[in-house]
């Protein structure tokens, strides 16, 4: 493991964890978004994270896999008034629970703050080592 290896790990943790947020917002942004029944909902993502594959079997952090798409039949909900409702009165919307995404929310913030507390002490841990060396 190299010299500045804690802060490339905490690094690739920040970004999943970033990427994660982002995705989060979208779905939270978008869970009231109306469409006519003939169309699709909106699709919750969901990111999937994986772990670097090193060769010489040290951890190298995470990177983001890829995002997997929520279901696209979404809930349907009775609402005549509303200007996209079919001749039944229903329009759809995602099947995105708030509860569960605020859950996310905070795992995700929690999560990218200890990372960024580790870039923050392993960087003041190598300034304290030069120093010490120096004298």
């Amino acid at each position: 493991m190299g010299t500045f290896a804690a802060i490339g790990i905490a690094g690739s943790g920040m970004t999943v964890y970033r990427k994660w947020l982002d995705a989060i917002s979208d779905n939270l942004a978008n869970m009231n978004t109306a469409t006519a029944t003939s169309e699709d909902a909106f699709q919750a993502r969901y990111v999937v994270a994986a772990a670097n594959d090193n060769q010489g079997g040290d951890s190298g952090g995470v990177h983001v896999a890829g995002t997997v798409l929520g279901s696209a039949e979404g809930r349907m909900v009775y609402e005549p008034t509303n200007a996209l409702a079919d001749e039944d009165g229903y329009v759809r919307y995602p099947d995105i629970d708030a509860s569960s995404q605020m859950t996310q929310l905070i795992m995700a913030q929690r999560g990218y703050q200890a990372n960024a507390a580790v870039v923050d002490r392993a960087r003041d841990m190598y300034s304290t080592a030069l120093t010490i060396g120096r004298g």
